[in-house]
């Protein structure tokens, strides 16, 4: 028996006012994808193409949703976690704008996989994802419709781990470009976004004061890196740990203290995982964790804490604030755990800032467009972002704001591509 297809799934239509104050809001924060959306307006690049987009439903993700369809595009969106949508927004993109959204703040399992299947139920051309369930769940059960994929978009680390996995194991039926790779996306979005928008979450949820605490910072990539210098800009004691010998000597030579999770654990007083893996806290860490440790998360899926073992550990478990839960031990000591161990600064704010998401979504805008114009279908594969859209995200963002920067002259383009000249 076929699934009924139905036109949208949110909250309250009632929120789209607030929703539609808060779009525009953002909007003067995103200078590059206005750019690019004047230009779609007008060249209606994306003319005929169905777009499911799995993203998180915020007002940055709005504006991008705004661009594409400006450029000609059909469009149906959902959740790409459960936390992440802010329903306002939600709202006002069904009433204001006419695009289909599926998500609802705090869904279930149940309701977020069928949320995903609705926005499939578009047909899409071209997948945008931030974290690969869109496209898991769209090569799982519907092959036969992911063969006549033209490509997609990935957004985030963790997304772009599982498609490569596909890719190695020969799983992968269309290809996907990894906006996360790009230079302008995770040098920007994954250190100065996440490290901001992080430590808000986490603020807001608990109110603690950061100066004289010790972090453990789980993971030195872009977001870990963004982590720890916000931390420690705030006058925090911040501790690293890695599995990655080149990263842990790159956080030591940036002047933290690194050392194992299992050395750390005793020591911390708030521990923030940004790793993409599972069960980086584990139980042997939440064992030796002193009384009134507080935990979050910032990856992109809430495995990097076991929670389980937390669980199983507990006597006790109360929700003492609207992000907090208070796990007492057997032992009598309380560990608190943020937003269900949850993307943090989703779950406890507003993600991040709209100007550091300008740079990502031009990259996705751009990317959707050369896909959708290339003459030839590329092979099932994840590749980069194309280096001539990273530099003109780059040129846009630093032209709105204001900075001119140097050329290359015909003397220095020669030199740098000869070979003869030397001491």
């Amino acid at each position: 028996m076929s699934r009924p297809t139905i036109e949208y799934h949110v909250r309250d239509l009632s929120l789209a006012p607030e929703g539609i104050k808060r779009i525009q809001w953002a909007a003067r924060e995103m200078p590059v994808v206005s750019l690019i959306r004047q230009r779609f307006a007008k060249e209606r690049p994306l003319e005929g193409i169905r777009i499911a987009g799995c993203l998180h439903i915020t007002t940055e993700t709005a504006n991008l949703a705004l661009c594409l369809k400006d450029g000609g595009a059909q469009l149906a969106l959902c959740a790409s976690n459960p936390l992440s949508t802010q329903d306002d927004v939600a709202a006002a993109l069904v009433a204001e704008y006419g695009i289909p959204v599926f998500a609802i703040r705090g869904e279930d399992p149940e309701i977020y996989y069928q949320h995903i299947r609705h926005a499939l139920d578009i047909v899409p051309h071209i997948t945008l994802d931030d974290g690969a369930d869109l496209v898991t769940t769209l090569h799982k059960e519907r092959p036969h419709q992911a063969r006549e994929v033209i490509g997609g978009t990935e957004e985030t680390t963790t997304g772009v781990i599982r498609l490569r996995s596909m890719a190695q194991q020969g799983a992968l039926l269309y290809p996907i470009i990894a906006v996360n790779e790009a230079s302008t996306k995770h040098l920007f979005d994954n250190r100065y976004g996440t490290g901001q928008s992080t430590i808000d979450g986490i603020t807001r949820a608990t109110n603690i004061l950061w100066a004289g605490k010790t972090v453990v910072v789980a993971g030195y990539g872009w977001c870990g890196r963004g982590v720890a210098m916000r931390a420690r800009g705030l006058g925090a004691k911040v501790i690293i740990t890695e599995v990655d010998p080149v990263k842990a000597l790159e956080a030591a030579m940036d002047g933290f203290m690194v050392m194992p999770m299992a050395q750390a654990a005793p020591l911390g007083d708030i521990f923030i995982t940004l790793t993409g893996d599972i069960n980086v806290i584990d139980r042997p860490h939440l064992e030796k964790m002193k009384d009134g440790a507080i935990l979050a998360n910032s990856g992109h899926f809430n495995v990097e804490i076991n929670i389980p073992a937390l669980e199983e550990m507990s006597v006790r478990k109360e929700r003492i604030r609207p992000h907090v839960d208070e796990y007492q031990l057997a032992d009598g000591r309380r560990l608190y755990l943020l937003g269900e161990g949850r993307l943090i600064n989703l779950a406890a704010a507003e993600g991040h800032p709209p100007s550091v998401m300008d740079m990502s979504f031009a990259n996705q805008a751009l990317a959707v467009e050369y896909l959708a114009r290339l003459k030839e279908r590329l092979s099932p594969a994840v590749y980069n972002v194309p280096k001539e859209i990273d530099d003109q995200v780059a040129r846009l963002k630093l032209a709105s704001m204001g900075i001119q920067i140097d050329a290359l002259t015909e003397e220095q383009r020669r030199y740098l591509s000869s070979w003869e000249e030397g001491t």
